[in-house]
């Protein structure tokens, strides 16, 4: 493999290697879950998500761990505004969270630790820190020593010179007054009046954000990873921090490779709730923008650089998805009249597509987008290479429309039915699959439709394949209550039946 990332640490573009062989460790920061998702999470969870399919299509056991914050400011702050309590707020949107994840064809991280849940973990990292003279207590506070971690700002380039008025980005004057440096952030934070809060060495309160992170990597993957993934504006000072903490209190190097989304802007300025032009992924997809017309959206423009979302961009993305879809479902709904065998009900990867290289037209499409993706994850000439490959399957998607039989001879289509198996391929590389018509869409014909049986199938594998296997047994269940029994083959092939 020759995947090439751009490694915010080294500000290079570097070829990836994993620590071991045939396998990658990944941790991805979270949402702090106090609303629903926005379009920047949309942007940031897809690029990842791609990443991380096209390392399982090139056969490693991906790892990937996501966090949820479910204690801070704001979920405190929306609590006490709907007259509810902390857990209650982190519940509700956790929920809605895997709503929106889910309906943008995101697969499930192999784990989702909580901020709460890993208090245990917290407590001992900021005692390590204390041990090692990198923190310390006031008045039941605990500060990192940031003037201890001699490599402080190797992230984000900055010297502590530009880092004073930001060294923590949430500082209020009566704490500025208390810390040793004004760069100093807050692992621990004292309990205050009628905030949840929980028992420490230092007295009852709750961790601060940075440290969160860290010992859920810790707890989750270990002391060094191999991509650890966020946002931009998690560069500083989010991710610094994680760094001076992780590697004092470990003693090596938190993660080898660091990547990081471009922001979204809306309409040539950047999305926020104060300038009114912040939107959520639940408004867009229930505004009418399908799920899988913002992926593509999304994937057309390079996950570095800004993302500009304006009512053009997005009609466009949907023409264009129309196209590329129209291709997509015509083996899965027309393969009967087409002559051609049933589907396989399975996540096709490279391996598997070899059987296209024999075909030179296959081969030199393969090659183009395994070469997009190994350069810096470069979506935007991939998805050309599956517009390529659709135009004759588009042709023939609106043939059968029209109602004409475009059965030619037997060699022209057994063409067609390769190329579309291989664009289905690669398309599910970059997480885009068919999307039914809002008739087909029906309840009656919603589970014994056969596109939608094998999406459920390639779900389940991708759980299985994250080893959420609850997740996988549920799918399986769900299925099996309407009336579809699933046959695992020692081939790796799901066969189904209809009771």
């Amino acid at each position: 493999m020759s995947l090439k990332l751009t490694n915010t640490l080294t500000k290079r573009l570097e070829t990836f290697k994993s620590l071991k062989p045939g396998e990658v460790s990944i941790y991805c920061c979270g949402v702090t879950v106090y609303d629903l998702c926005h379009l920047g999470h949309a942007r940031s969870y897809i690029a990842w998500d791609v990443l991380r399919r096209y390392l399982i299509s090139q056969g490693y056991q991906v790892t990937f761990i996501q966090n949820f914050t479910d204690i801070d400011d704001k979920i405190l702050a929306k609590a006490a505004k709907e007259h509810s309590t902390m857990s209650q707020v982190s519940e509700k949107n956790i929920k809605e969270f895997h709503k929106d994840m889910d309906a943008l064809g995101i697969i499930r991280p192999s784990r989702m630790p909580r901020a709460t849940r890993c208090l245990n973990g917290i407590r001992e990292m900021i005692h390590k820190l204390e041990k090692k003279g990198a923190a310390y207590s006031v008045d039941g506070d605990v500060y990192f020593a940031v003037m201890k971690h001699i490599d402080y700002g190797k992230l984000s380039s900055r010297d502590l010179s530009e880092q004073q008025l930001n060294a923590d980005g949430r500082i209020e004057k009566e704490e500025e007054a208390r810390k040793q440096s004004p760069f100093d952030f807050a692992l621990w934070k004292a309990a205050k009046e009628g905030e949840p809060s929980f028992p420490s060495p230092w007295g009852e309160g709750r961790p601060g954000w940075h440290i969160e992170c860290s010992a859920m990597v810790l707890q989750e993957l270990g002391e060094t990873i191999d991509i650890h993934l966020g946002g931009s504006d998690l560069i500083f000072p989010h991710h610094e921090n994680e760094i001076a903490q992780s590697e004092m209190a470990n003693g090596k190097q938190l993660a080898n490779y660091w990547l990081h989304n471009g922001m979204v802007n809306v309409g040539g300025q950047k999305m926020s709730k104060s300038l009114g032009n912040f939107t959520t992924i639940r408004a867009l997809l229930n505004n009418g923008v399908s799920p899988m017309t913002l992926r593509l959206f999304i994937l057309q423009a390079h996950y570095r650089k800004p993302l500009d979302f304006t009512n053009e961009s997005i009609a466009a993305a949907s023409k264009g998805w129309a196209r590329l879809n129209s291709a997509l479902c015509v083996g899965l709904k027309n393969h009967q009249q087409l002559n051609w065998p049933k589907p396989e009900a399975q996540e096709q990867t490279f391996s598997n597509l070899k059987k296209y290289i024999s075909d030179e037209s296959l081969s030199n499409s393969c090659q183009q987008f395994i070469d997009a993706l190994d350069d810096d994850l470069n979506t935007s000439v991939a998805i050309s290479v599956l517009f390529d490959l659709s135009r004759p399957l588009s042709s023939l998607a609106n043939q059968l429309k029209r109602g004409f039989s475009p059965l030619g001879d037997e060699a022209e289509n057994k063409e067609l039915q390769s190329k579309w198996s291989f664009l289905v391929g690669l398309a599910n590389v970059l997480g885009l699959q068919p999307e039914l018509s809002q008739k087909e869409k029906s309840p009656q014909n919603q589970m014994h439709n056969e596109i939608e049986i094998i999406e459920a199938i390639k779900e389940r594998k991708a759980a299985k394949l994250s080893k959420n296997y609850a997740q996988a047994d549920k799918i399986r269940q769900e299925l099996k209550d309407k009336g579809i029994e699933l046959i695992d083959k020692k081939n790796g092939v799901t066969e189904w039946i209809k009771n």
